[in-house]
C-alpha cells in the first residue's frame, strides 16, 4: 500500500510540474506600469517600431513570446529596438507588467 501511494504522489508531482503557473504579477499594477513605460510604443496591444511584432495572441506565440518568462525576458532584457527595463523596473513591476500583457492578450486587448 505504501509503494502505490508513493506511486502515486510522484505521478501527481510530475503531472502537475507540467501544468502552466497561474499569473504571478497584479494586473492592476502592471495595467499602470504598462501605462507608464510601454504604452508609448504599444498602445492598445500593437507596435509602432515594427508592426508585425504586436502584443496580440496570435504574435506572441508565433513568435514565442506567448509566456509570463519570456515576456519578463524580453523587459528585463530589451531586444532589437527595444530597451531593456532592468534597472528601471524592479521585478515585482515586471512580473506586473508582463501579467498584464499576457492577460490583455488573452482577452484581445480589449479598450
Amino acid at each position: 500500500m505504501k509503494k502505490l501511494i508513493s506511486a502515486l504522489l510522484i505521478m501527481t508531482v510530475a503531472v502537475l510540474s507540467f501544468i502552466p503557473s497561474a499569473l504571478a504579477g497584479d494586473i492592476g499594477k502592471g495595467g499602470k506600469v504598462f501605462s507608464a513605460n510601454c504604452a508609448s510604443c504599444h498602445v492598445g496591444g500593437k507596435n509602432v517600431v515594427n508592426a508585425q511584432k504586436t502584443l496580440k495572441k496570435s504574435d506572441l506565440e508565433k513568435y514565442g513570446m506567448y509566456s509570463l518568462e519570456a515576456i519578463k525576458a524580453q523587459v528585463t532584457n530589451g531586444k532589437g529596438a527595444m530597451p531593456a527595463f532592468k534597472g528601471r523596473l524592479n521585478p515585482e513591476q515586471i512580473d506586473d507588467v508582463a501579467t498584464y500583457v499576457l492577460s490583455q492578450a488573452d482577452q484581445g486587448w480589449p479598450k
